[in-house]
C-alpha cells in the first residue's frame, strides 16, 4: 500500500506515530473490552477448566495468525527482513525469558499488555506494577541489567541461516501458515461454542489479533513509502514501555517511532472502553504482601521479557503470527512458567490432588 500521498499530506515522523497511536487505542480499547489475557488463558487451562479466558486468547492468536499469513501470502506485506526472521535470535533468552516472564505474569496477575490495560481503568496495583516493568526493561536494555542479559542471550543463539523461521525450520511452505492458523482458528470457535461466549466477546477478542496483522500491514506500508529507514514491526510492549518511560524523563534524540505512540493509545483506548461502560474504579493494594508479590512479578516480567525478545504480545502474538522460531519457543515457555508458577504459589498442595483438580472441571 503506497502512503507517499498521507506523508506529503501528514509527514512521515507524525504519521508513523499516529499510525501507533491509532492502533494503540484500538487495542486497548478492545482489550479492556473482551478481558484478553494470557495469564487468565494459562490458569483456566492448567487447572483444567478451559472457560472463557482460554477462549479468548484463543480467538486473539488465531485471528493474528490467519490474518498476518494471509496478508503475507497475497503480497501485502513482507517480513522476511523483520527482526523475528533476518537477525540472529537467542533460544536461550527465549527459554530463560520466557519461563520468567511467565512467572512473573502469575505474581503480577496480568502480563505486561493486561497491566497496562488495567492501569488506565483506575487499578493503582497495575500503575505502580507497570512502571516497574519499564524501569526494569529499560535496565535490561541499557543499564546494570544489561550485561546478564547478554550473556544468558548467547548461552544459545540461532541464525537465519539455521533457521529462525519455523516454517522452514520444520520444511513447511508458506502456505501452511495460513493452514495452521485456521486449525487454531476453528479451535477458537470450539472453546467459544462450548463455553457461550456471546459474539460481542468473540468480536472484540478477533480484533484484538487483528490489530496485531494492521500493525505489520501498516509498519511495512510506511517502510515502502516513506524517505528514512522504517522497520517493519507489530504490537510489543517491552521495549516500547521502556522507551516511552525514557521518553517521559529526556527528550529523545532519534525520530519518533511506531513504539512512541502505541503504548499511551493503548492506555487511552482503554480509558475510553472502561469510561463508556462506566468501570472506572481506583483500585489499591491488599496489604504489603500483595505489594510485594506485584513488585517482584512486575520486575520478573521487564528482564524476562527483554531477555526473550518480547512479551505476551510481543514475542507471543507478533512474533508467533510470523511463525518465528524463537517467539514460539519463547511463548511455550511463558505457559510452562506461568503454569508451574500457578501450580506451587496459588495453588499449593491442591494443584497434587487429582480429586481437586477434577472438582474444578
Amino acid at each position: 500500500m503506497d502512503l507517499v500521498w498521507l506523508i506529503d499530506l501528514v509527514d512521515e515522523d507524525r504519521l508513523i506515530v499516529l499510525g501507533g497511536l491509532v492502533i494503540g487505542i484500538l487495542f486497548g480499547f478492545f482489550a479492556q473490552r473482551s478481558r484478553f489475557c494470557l495469564r487468565s488463558a494459562v490458569i483456566t487451562f492448567v487447572r483444567g477448566e478451559h472457560k472463557s479466558p482460554l477462549a479468548i486468547w484463543l480467538l486473539t492468536f488465531s485471528a493474528a495468525v490467519v490474518l498476518t499469513q494471509a496478508l503475507i501470502l497475497t503480497g501485502l506485506l513482507d517480513v522476511s527482513q523483520t527482526k523475528h526472521l533476518a537477525s540472529t535470535g537467542s533460544l536461550s533468552g527465549a527459554i530463560i525469558g520466557g519461563l520468567m516472564f511467565g512467572i512473573g505474569m502469575i505474581l503480577a496477575r496480568g502480563c505486561s499488555s493486561r497491566l497496562l490495560v488495567l492501569a488506565a481503568t483506575g487499578n493503582l496495583r497495575a500503575l505502580l506494577s507497570g512502571l516497574i516493568f519499564a524501569v526494569v526493561a529499560q535496565a535490561s536494555l541499557h543499564g546494570i541489567l544489561s550485561p546478564l542479559r547478554d550473556h544468558l542471550a548467547a548461552l544459545w543463539t540461532i541464525t537465519p541461516e539455521e533457521g529462525t523461521n519455523l516454517l522452514e525450520f520444520l520444511g513447511l511452505t508458506q502456505p501452511a501458515g495460513l493452514a495452521i492458523g485456521l486449525v487454531w482458528l476453528v479451535a477458537a470457535i470450539w472453546f467459544s461454542l462450548r463455553n457461550r461466549i456471546g459474539w460481542r466477546w468473540a468480536f472484540t477478542a478477533v480484533m484484538v489479533g487483528a490489530m496485531v496483522a494492521l500493525a505489520w500491514f501498516f509498519t511495512y506500508s510506511m517502510s515502502i513509502s516513506a524517505f528514512r529507514v522504517i522497520p517493519v514491526k507489530a504490537l510489543t510492549f517491552t521495549g516500547p514501555s521502556a522507551d516511552t518511560l525514557m521518553l517521559a524523563l529526556t527528550l529523545p534524540e532519534d525520530p519518533f517511532e511506531f513504539d512512541i505512540g502505541l503504548v499511551p493509545g493503548v492506555f487511552l483506548g482503554s480509558f475510553i472502553g472502561a469510561w463508556l461502560f462506566k468501570e472506572l474504579k481506583l483500585q489499591g493494594f491488599e496489604g504489603a504482601h500483595s505489594m510485594k508479590r506485584y513488585i517482584a512479578g512486575a520486575a520478573l516480567m521487564g528482564f524476562g521479557g527483554m531477555l526473550a525478545g518480547g512479551c505476551a504480545v510481543g514475542a507471543g502474538i507478533t512474533g508467533g503470527s510470523v511463525f518465528a522460531l524463537v517467539s514460539w519457543a519463547a511463548l511455550l515457555s511463558m505457559w510452562v512458567g506461568a503454569g508451574i508458577t500457578d501450580c506451587l504459589v496459588d495453588r499449593g498442595a491442591m494443584c497434587f490432588l487429582p480429586q481437586a483438580n477434577a472438582a474444578r472441571s
